[in-house]
């Protein structure tokens, strides 16, 4: 989640995640289904929220890589397991599955279930869907999250046929999955929206076909109704999901409002029924008071907020120059008087919840160390003074803040005018990924229960530092081969002491969700790695 979960708010995307060695995850519910669960009325439901980073940047599963994104899919897609009304990880699509005893080998067993067009949801659909992300010509960001399986990665690298990946369809309801390596997270990360199924006949037959209601099929509990640009989606309830009587919302529609106390107002009127994370914003300034009147709900999740350096342009090219940067910035400053109640002080990549170092590795707003190593950085690099810099962010409240702040404290540390840059969510993610930017905001919210999930995304395609380093890699592919918990996660250790040595990510602060909701909407379902579910929402208004 991406991410910038992802912006990875993926983003995006993200989840408990305490690192108990490497034991299947197994989600968090939050406290939205309190209590018994309510008697039904047989009046329509409806519910109205807000994507506060406006327009998702795709509505593809397979290429989705922010919170958004995912939110959407999450909504009109079904896996083969999900998390259910109380945070548990069950069968969704699969029916039972089970597991080989050396781990390597997982049998799917899917029960009978429909697509929105009336085709049978079948194991050929997976196979075709996990496939097509591993597909080199796709260019999915996700790829990397089918490594696990056997020959995936060699595949996306060209350097193998797609007939070699480690997912078959035996028949219309096996699916047999095999991995490289042991992966006891794997359930969780099948649960995961770049696991889900798509319609092979839908997607072929137009390049478009996410794009619009009309073409868009899917297998969830919602389906696609309505897409107004940059104004709202609006989802039905899908009558043809296998689980429909699980599902109490008739209607579910995602407002595209950027303005955070455009959003708040809009909930005191009664216009959204949930206004805040995971897809939306509070106003920073309506904090304390929302806080105060009891109204606001808060959780932490497993998710990191950080800039980007770009290793490839200058100064950012060298390594004690980042780290000056790093430790000139205040994350307590941040913490509390930014973002209270959403915020707490990040010095290392890694969020609490699965922390290898849990005392971090950054003292925090540390200037004559900063002063030091900006010295010394210059000097390696042979230059006097420091090219123009950029603080580059998609726009929102929070960022803007944020980077007022951090430009503030860079401007008393060194002398130097750092300029600002904001741009819309859609933007900001391309240039990010096409390397134009100085330095650049993102976030990281872990995707399932495991510190690699953090540290993948300093390689391959989600790697928009483009900082490389091949003890770092030969770490991440050893830890995947050893069996032993203590000694992967010590193996894992020294990965993040490299990344957090290197810093081509600035770590800012590790999130905390707050939100507030109308006392009718009860069964939201927000786990612990900050992904929302309105499978089971009900609004008896």
């Amino acid at each position: 989640m991406h991410k910038w979960k992802k912006l990875s708010f993926c983003a995006v995307l993200l989840t408990s995640l305490a690192f108990a060695g490497c034991g299947a995850p197994q989600a968090s519910n939050t406290g939205e289904t309190t209590g018994a669960k309510q008697e039904q009325s047989s009046a329509p439901q409806t519910m109205q929220v807000n994507l506060n980073s406006g327009e998702p940047s795709t509505i593809d599963p397979g290429l989705a890589e922010d919170i958004p994104s995912m939110s959407v899919a999450r909504a009109a897609f079904d896996g083969l397991l999900r998390l259910n009304e109380k945070g548990e990880l069950k069968e969704a699509v699969a029916e039972k599955y089970e597991v080989s005893a050396d781990g390597l080998t997982y049998t799917f067993h899917l029960r009978e279930s429909k697509w929105t067009n009336g085709d049978p949801v079948t194991a050929h659909d997976f196979e075709y869907a996990w496939k097509r992300v591993l597909d080199p010509k796709t260019a999915s960001g996700y790829a990397y999250q089918m490594y696990y399986l056997k020959n995936g990665q060699a595949f996306n690298a060209n350097k193998a046929k797609a007939e070699d990946v480690g997912v078959k369809a035996t028949d219309d309801k096996t699916l047999v999955v095999t991995l490289e390596n042991p992966a006891p997270f794997f359930p969780g990360l099948v649960a995961s929206v770049t696991y889900f199924p798509v319609n092979k006949k839908a997607v072929e037959g137009n390049k478009e076909w996410a794009s619009k209601p009309e073409t868009y099929i899917s297998n969830g509990p919602f389906s696609l109704k309505n897409w107004e640009h940059k104004s709202k989606i609006e989802f039905e309830k899908n009558d043809s999901y296998w689980d429909k009587d699980a599902v109490k919302l008739s209607k579910l529609t995602l407002n595209m409002i950027e303005d955070a106390n455009t959003e708040l107002s809009m909930f005191e009127k009664g216009d959204l029924d949930w206004a805040g994370s995971p897809l939306g914003d509070l106003p920073l300034d309506a904090l304390d008071a929302l806080k105060e009147s009891g109204k606001m709900q808060s959780q932490a999740t497993a998710g990191t907020y950080w800039y980007i350096f770009n290793t490839k342009q200058k100064p950012f090219d060298n390594k004690k120059i980042r780290q000056a940067f790093a430790t000139a910035v205040n994350r307590q400053e941040i913490s509390d008087n930014v973002v209270p109640y959403k915020s707490t002080p990040a010095t290392g990549i890694l969020p609490p919840t699965m922390a290898l170092t849990p005392e971090g590795y950054i003292k925090d707003g540390d200037v004559e160390t900063a002063k030091k190593l900006l010295a010394e950085g210059m000097k390696e690099a042979g230059i006097k003074e420091l090219p123009p810099i950029t603080i580059a962010y998609n726009t929102s409240e929070v960022n803007s803040r944020i980077a007022t702040v951090i430009q503030d404290q860079w401007r008393k540390a060194f002398g130097i005018e750092v300029k600002l840059v904001n741009k819309e969510n859609k933007v900001h993610r391309e240039d990010m990924k096409q390397g134009n930017f100085t330095i650049g905001r993102g976030s990281w919210i872990g995707d399932f229960n495991d510190p690699i999930n953090f540290l993948e995304v300093f390689k391959g395609g989600l790697n928009t530092s483009k900082w490389e380093n091949k003890e770092f890699l030969d770490l991440l592919a050893q830890s995947a081969k050893e069996g032993d918990v203590a000694k992967r996660k010590e193996i894992l250790k020294k990965a993040e002491q490299i990344v957090m040595d290197e810093m081509p990510a600035l770590p800012i602060y590790y999130f905390t969700y707050a939100w507030v909701k109308q006392d009718s909407v009860k069964d939201v379902v927000v786990d612990a790695l900050g992904f929302i579910d309105f499978k089971y929402a009900s609004n008896q208004k």
